[in-house]
């Protein structure tokens, strides 16, 4: 805690803040969910007198599992204290639970206690519900969800690949590299001109409200120009669809050179429902192996029927991702590389202390270090109510000046917590329809309609 900036941090008894809702009313309808999908695998199991014991001792413990949910949301709606951990083999249950007793212990209630910290401890609690189990314990209660939204995303999935390559490709065209648009041979200049002239576009770029995305450009391509490797990395957010947008990204990096390896960092639990598992990276590859097994099949996870069938042209499409992508993994262009720092409690400024070996091998090798969403944002700059004029480099502590690291952050705003703008740019934005106004809330940064890409230069 002493680690954190010095400033203070969003609180969940905070009427005017996100905090509180989500204490409120959010957390629980996520753990109503959890409790929906295990009581769903638990009822597929076999029960009968003839059932193995192992399978008996499943269903029993599902059921446990459920019991733990059920008490858990209680607490949580009727603002009880937050219980020790339960040690389940992993160091970090003594960081949670030392924190926890500096917190003032049986004293810290769910509704009047810091964001971060809760919502950490929140999802790390659920974990030790199955990491305790001997049947339950590689299971992900947000597993069905992650990937009946990838599916679910399938018509955007062929229109974004293509966007996010044309978009690249035309802000590379603004930076002055043209060249590097013979490496998409059905891509002219044509193309380009009315893609960054598209009032989509233009929408999207005023919704951007920094944008240092040609910051990191600049980085990268100079290294590229020495001829010298380059590894971008990727501290990941969410599963499915932006996975997928993800290793579009990724793949485009190495197709052009300004990256020679990409180091993708997963979470190593089940974590605020959505974010990337090793294995759900393993799963997107596989429906990408097989596009009209996995896109056309009845699907009993969001109960919808048949699907429409892939055109050729798209099953293609997605084949050859699928090659390209296992290709580069394989070739070890592609790494997977979980810690289970990225699921401790608190803020990214405790990296130096609790994620030391973390922090060396991305001082030492790494260009470029993406921050992904809106938790990794807040764990920056410590989910602190930091004037919104700080500049980001400040904010972010350790890990800004003179730290080693070179960070981009790729955020939509969907929590109060915000640095890096322009004087007078949170009063607008407050000002506008449904942004808070005379309220005292930041409404405007609840939503996900805005977004920021910041970018500080710790090698300088």
């Amino acid at each position: 805690m002493d680690l954190d900036p010095q400033v203070s941090k969003s609180q969940t008894s905070d009427s005017l803040s996100f905090a509180f809702a989500s204490a409120r009313d959010r957390w629980p309808a996520i753990i109503t969910g959890v409790i929906d999908d295990v009581h769903r695998s638990v009822s597929t199991l076999d029960t009968n007198d003839e059932a193995s014991a192992g399978e008996s001792t499943k269903v029993s413990e599902g059921k446990a599992i459920i019991s733990k949910l059920a008490s858990l949301k209680y607490e949580l709606q009727h603002n009880r204290s937050l219980e020790p951990l339960v040690d389940d083999g992993e160091a970090d249950v003594q960081l949670y639970n030392d924190e926890l007793k500096l917190r003032g212990g049986e004293k810290v209630k769910w509704h009047d206690v810091e964001w971060l910290y809760s919502e950490c401890y929140l999802y790390r609690r659920i974990s030790t519900f199955f990491s305790t189990t001997t049947h339950w314990k590689a299971y992900d209660p947000f597993a069905r969800q992650k990937l009946s939204t990838f599916k679910s995303s399938r018509s955007a999935v062929e229109k974004e690949k293509e966007r996010i390559l044309f978009t690249e490709m035309a802000e590379i065209c603004l930076w002055g590299n043209a060249t590097d648009l013979s490496l998409l041979t059905n891509l002219s200049y044509e193309d380009i001109q009315k893609l960054q002239g598209s009032e989509a576009r233009k929408t999207r770029e005023k919704s951007i409200l920094v944008n240092d995305l040609h910051k990191a450009f600049e980085v990268l391509y100079a290294r590229k120009k020495t001829k010298k490797g380059s590894r971008v990395d990727f501290v990941l957010d969410n599963a499915g669809f932006e996975l997928f947008v993800d290793l579009v990204l990724a793949g485009y990096l190495l197709a052009t050179g300004l990256a020679s390896e990409v180091v993708l960092h997963p979470k190593s639990i089940p974590w605020f429902v959505s974010d990337v598992l090793p294995k759900d990276f393993a799963e997107l590859i596989s429906a990408l192996q097989d596009p009209k097994a996995f896109y056309e099949a009845s699907d009993e996870l969001d109960g919808q029927g048949e699907q429409q069938p892939l055109s050729q042209q798209e099953e293609d499409n997605l084949k050859f991702l699928f090659s390209h992508w296992s290709e580069l993994h394989a070739d070890g262009k592609l790494i997977l590389r979980p810690s289970r720092f990225w699921t401790h409690p608190g803020s990214f400024w405790r990296l130096p202390k609790f994620g030391a070996e973390v922090l060396a091998d991305l001082k030492e090798d790494s260009e470029l270090v993406i921050f992904k969403g809106d938790l990794n944002y807040r764990k920056l700059v410590g989910d602190g109510e930091w004037d919104p004029t700080t500049p980001f480099q400040q904010a972010i502590g350790p890990l800004g000046a003179s730290s080693g690291l070179r960070v981009l952050a790729l955020r939509t705003c969907k929590a109060d917590t915000v640095v890096g703008l322009a004087p007078g740019q949170d009063e607008e934005l407050r000002a506008t329809e449904g942004g808070g106004g005379s309220s005292g809330k930041r409404q405007w940064a609840w939503s996900g309609k805005w977004a920021v890409v910041q970018f500080s230069d710790g090698k300088i």
